[in-house]
């Protein structure tokens, strides 16, 4: 018999956009549009709001002009206007900290703020402005966002991020309590600590990881990532950063963690961006037992490919001065 779990909450929908702070804004902007492949929805002097041809939402990644790098905050679409404010009391009633509503950003109306407490800014929100193709970019098949373009990359949709946390367990207890996250994958280390762990809300597989900061920062991000149809749309991107002289970081490779297929590069103000390929990998058991890996297990690498190169464990935005990592 199945071990006996709490009932999942399904009060939120899905990762809706991650808004990325750049102090090269041009120069970021000319990636994710012409090399990386996404679509300007919206724009003006400080931001531009950016989607994957098949995202449905006005925009899955807000890029920002900033003093620095990193992350300004990560949306999430409730399932209703009554899982809204259920989410809501749930994160009033909670130790974290409470940022209130807001109603002044495009593509969504009001959202609910709050923080974990590692300084990532969270918000929730039901009404959703969906993004209607015009001219070129309208499709043949009613059922899609927006043509296939294939500009660039050309991935198809906002797929999972990564941040970075000094306790990753006390991470898990604010996804779990704040947002009805379930862990599908995390390692369990050899003293005690978690050092990551995968979340979801939904079926797929994850929408979230969180591992450990290892930089003495707070409030990074390790990456953000859109997914694509196939591993050879990876190999292709591969190609196209190579002629682009983006910094490949690492891969293509696969994760033993999760199985993806993944490419990892630098965005030219130094965030990291994936592309990712999980193939038909889906969470339907209600009852999932989360895999647990071993710090043994994790040290072995990915499941195939070169050595994890050790930028992967160190790099995080924003940087942190020199004086905190000593």
């Amino acid at each position: 018999m199945a071990q006996q779990l709490p009932e999942p909450c399904y009060d939120i929908a899905h990762l809706a956009h991650v808004e990325m702070y750049t102090d090269k804004f041009e120069e970021s902007l000319d990636f994710f549009v012409n090399v990386y492949g996404l679509t300007v929805s919206a724009q003006d002097e400080n931001h531009a709001w950016l989607r994957a041809w098949d995202d449905y939402e006005f925009h899955s990644l807000k890029l920002t002009r900033h003093h620095t790098t990193g992350v300004g905050h990560i949306a999430y679409r409730a399932s209703s206007e009554a899982a809204l404010m259920r989410r809501v009391a749930a994160v009033e009633a909670s130790k974290y900290e409470v940022i209130g509503w807001v109603d002044d950003d495009q593509g969504h109306g009001r959202a609910f703020r709050f923080a974990d407490p590692f300084g990532h800014v969270f918000e929730i929100y039901y009404d959703t402005v969906r993004y209607v193709a015009e001219g070129s970019e309208r499709p043949a098949l009613k059922n899609l966002a927006q043509r296939y373009h294939g500009r660039g990359a050309s991935p198809r949709r906002l797929d999972h991020l990564n941040l970075l946390a000094a306790d990753v367990s006390e991470f898990k207890n604010f996804m779990e309590l704040c947002l009805g996250s379930r862990v599908t994958e995390m390692i369990q280390l050899d003293n005690g600590r978690i050092g990551g762990c995968w979340f979801t809300i939904n079926n797929k597989t994850y929408d979230l990881a969180c591992t450990e900061e290892h930089g003495g920062g707070n409030a990074r991000l390790h990456h953000v990532t859109y997914a694509t149809d196939t591993r050879e749309d990876i190999l292709r991107a591969a190609d196209i950063f190579l002629e682009n002289g983006v910094h490949i970081e690492t891969g293509p490779h696969k994760h033993a963690i999760q199985g993806t297929f993944f490419l990892y590069v630098w965005e030219p103000a130094g965030n990291r961006v994936e592309l990712a390929n999980s193939g038909a990998r889906l969470i339907l058991a209600p009852d999932w037992q989360t895999v647990v890996w071993t710090e043994a297990e994790r040290k072995k690498g990915q499941a195939w490919g070169l050595k994890t190169i050790e930028t992967f464990h160190t790099h995080g935005t924003p940087p942190v001065p020199k004086h905190l990592k000593e």
